[in-house]
């Protein structure tokens, strides 16, 4: 038994260094991730608020700043036809082509952009069937604290008898919807309904979305946050916060690690800040050596 102790001893002793250099190497590159994760964001947010200063007043009131997003997509942008590849979570191609400005997902997608661009806080809102299928994409935009329905699709702004914006929960009400749409061309009663309505999907998630549902069920109001909207319809936001989530995650593995070796293995690494700090003098010393030459 002691042989057999003095061996696993050994092999783990010999194994863990080479672990370590592969976390060290993988956190490295999360890092790379995450600082060009945040150079993407801050070129889309850039991107967006020059062109949402070319269409929307800065100081107009947001019910006019939303209306001044809609006449732009009704009018379009110049390009008519997508390309087969436009990622549907990509602002600068969504707002870049007509086409993709009458389907229902790209629309919302570039209205959002747009709107969080201006001030307007604003989140997507799924309609859904009784099977659970997603049937149409609208948004939900703040404005005088209430979270008013707005439908870049069709580009308009759902409103009752005396002219007010709606919001979700009016419009499960039959009467109030009938009025609303009754003079919408092409509008479809029967699937744009408001009565089964999501924002975040969760049922679609590989292996775990049934049970991470039933889960949220406990906390209705979770998927609230403007965060997860952010998350669905930007891809360089969701790509940052993979990014720095990987990075934390490493990090903490790596801190894990090097305690699990030091208590068990007896194996003591280096802190990855002295290597750095080594690595840079090494450089430095190098560059003086072939100025020297």
């Amino acid at each position: 038994m002691g042989t057999k102790r003095i061996g696993s001893s050994v092999a783990s002793s010999l194994v863990f260094p080479w672990v370590c250099e592969t976390v060290n190497l993988l956190l490295l590159l999360s890092l790379a991730m995450a600082c060009y994760s945040v150079a993407w964001e801050e070129a889309t947010r850039i991107y967006l608020k020059g062109f949402s200063d070319a269409m929307v007043p800065a100081a107009a009131a947001p019910i006019d700043k939303i209306e001044s997003i809609l006449a732009w997509m009704t009018k379009g942008p110049h390009r008519e036809v997508a390309a087969l590849n436009v990622n549907p979570r990509d602002p600068e191609e969504t707002l870049n082509y007509r086409d993709l400005l009458h389907v229902c997902g790209t629309a919302t997608n570039a209205f959002i952009n747009i709107a969080r661009s201006t001030g307007l806080p604003a989140r997507r809102l799924l309609l859904l069937d009784h099977n659970g299928g997603v049937k149409h994409v609208v948004a939900e935009v703040q404005v005088d604290a209430r979270w008013i329905i707005v439908d870049p699709a069709f580009r308009m702004i759902p409103r009752d008898a005396s002219g007010q914006p709606l919001t979700r929960t009016q419009l499960t009400d039959p009467a109030v919807f009938a009025a609303a749409t009754a003079n919408i061309p092409d509008y479809d009663e029967t699937l744009y309904r408001y009565d089964r309505t999501e924002r975040v999907r969760l049922a679609k998630i590989p292996l775990i979305g049934p049970l991470l549902r039933s889960a949220s069920s406990r906390w209705p109001t979770w998927s609230d946050s403007l965060f997860w909207t952010m998350l669905l319809e930007r891809e360089s936001f969701g790509f940052m916060i993979f990014s720095f989530s990987l990075f934390t995650f490493l990090l903490l593995f790596r801190f894990a690690l090097r305690w699990f070796g030091e208590k068990h293995l007896g194996v003591h690494t280096p802190r990855m800040r002295a290597r750095l700090v080594r690595a840079g003098v090494a450089w430095f010393k190098g560059g003086d050596t072939q100025t020297q030459n």
